[in-house]
């Protein structure tokens, strides 16, 4: 929220001391370098082993409900927005569909809220905006060459996200193998792994874009190919090696608030009540009912469910596609879209931020668990909400 309100007082109104262009080459480039390195740690950071063994819920919120947000986001597009084309409403869906764990930190990181579910909602978080990378380009295509917009087509994004799927493997493979390889043979030093970590997501999506493919999927693959790859004996050690990576991610990701505060002038100048609603509508019903269909005979009661559902913010991710598309498509429905997102973004930033701590605790209490005094001191923590993705929460 403060990041915003910066961006926002910085490029408006009589504290204006900078002038943005959304389609400054230097914000988009600036935002997609953020997601690209978010992508990477966040995939990373997954052990597929531990996942493995407490898959259940975060495999339904994935496979099930990342499906149905899209699809039921779509659908209350074309409801709150009379005549809307069937391609943009899809876009809406797509980019409103994943969650981000940064502005859910409270909750992920509040020892008091049972593991499983802090797990759950961290997992889903970390993997949904790379799941929906390769959904969101191809979506976008074809909304451009149904429309007005400028673009590559959508047989042209297929391949793209196909041989991002190969590069990323390839990439995240050789990385993890050089460094197990080097730390082994005396070659290199563990100082050096989170260079290499960081260096990784930035070679990998800058050769998927020099040879046409999708830098997002890529990152998103090589991420998974590179924890998957390398099996250091202390999880701390890789924790260690990607924590360099997290913070330049982070710092990208705060330069990316700063810029959707300067979103918000142009963006709200098209605000109307079908925008609220629709925003509501994406945060509220949209996200409620996709977590409940994903969550049918998981054994849960209605409160856990309603406050897995609750906790879906929109963010960085949101934002990227959001300024993506702006540039692709065609002026009227760039305006309209990004009006829309922001304000999705705007109302979770703020829903979310405000409500996070209160109502985990509130849950906390009333759900507790054996290991709910196992606070972020204990014994070889770090950020809680990295840790519990290798499952040492």
């Amino acid at each position: 929220m403060l990041f915003v309100v910066v961006g926002l007082l910085a490029t408006s109104g009589p504290l204006k001391i900078v002038d943005v262009q959304l389609h400054s080459h230097a914000i988009e480039a600036t935002a997609e370098l953020a997601l690209a390195m978010v992508l990477f740690t966040d995939a990373s950071r997954v052990s597929l082993r531990r996942l493995r063994s407490d898959a259940g819920i975060p495999l339904r919120l994935l496979g099930v409900g990342l499906p149905c947000a899209v699809v039921l986001g779509a659908l209350a597009a074309l409801v709150t927005f009379d005549g809307l084309d069937i391609w943009i409403a899809l876009l809406l869906g797509v980019i409103v569909a994943p969650t981000d764990a940064a502005l859910g930190a409270p909750v992920i990181d509040n020892p008091n809220v049972p593991q499983r579910i802090r797990r759950a909602l961290n997992v889903e978080s970390g993997l949904n905006d790379g799941l929906a990378t390769p959904v969101f380009t191809i979506v976008l295509a074809l909304a451009v060459s149904h429309g007005d917009g400028h673009g590559a087509g959508p047989v042209t994004e297929i391949l793209a996200v196909v041989g991002a799927v190969g590069i990323g493997i390839a990439a995240g493979a050789v990385g993890g193998l050089l460094v197990r390889e080097t730390e082994r043979r005396g070659w290199s030093t563990r100082n050096m792994q989170p260079v290499t970590a960081t260096a990784l997501p930035l070679l990998t999506y800058g050769l998927a874009l020099a040879w046409g493919a999708n830098g997002f999927v890529a990152a998103f693959v090589a991420g998974i190919s590179f924890g998957a790859s390398w099996h250091p004996v202390d999880r701390d050690e890789f924790e260690d090696s990607v924590a360099m990576a997290s913070e330049v991610g982070g710092l990208l990701s705060a330069a990316v608030w700063l810029m959707f505060g300067a979103m918000l002038v142009p963006a709200l100048d098209h605000l109307d009540w079908r925008a609220v609603l629709f925003a509501v509508l994406a945060l509220t019903v949209v996200r409620g009912l996709s977590v409940a269909v994903a969550l049918i005979g998981a054994g849960f009661d209605p409160a856990t469910v309603g406050f897995i559902a609750w906790f879906g913010p929109r963010g960085l991710a949101s934002v990227v596609f959001a300024l993506i598309a702006y540039d692709e498509l065609s002026p009227a429905d760039a305006n309209f879209l990004l009006t829309a997102i922001v304000t999705v973004v705007l109302l979770s930033v703020v829903a979310h931020g405000v409500s996070a701590g209160p109502l985990a605790e509130r849950f906390g209490r009333s759900h507790p668990e054996p290991d709910a005094g196992d606070g972020p001191h204990a014994p070889g923590s770090g950020p809680r909400s990295r840790r519990l993705l290798h499952g040492r929460g």
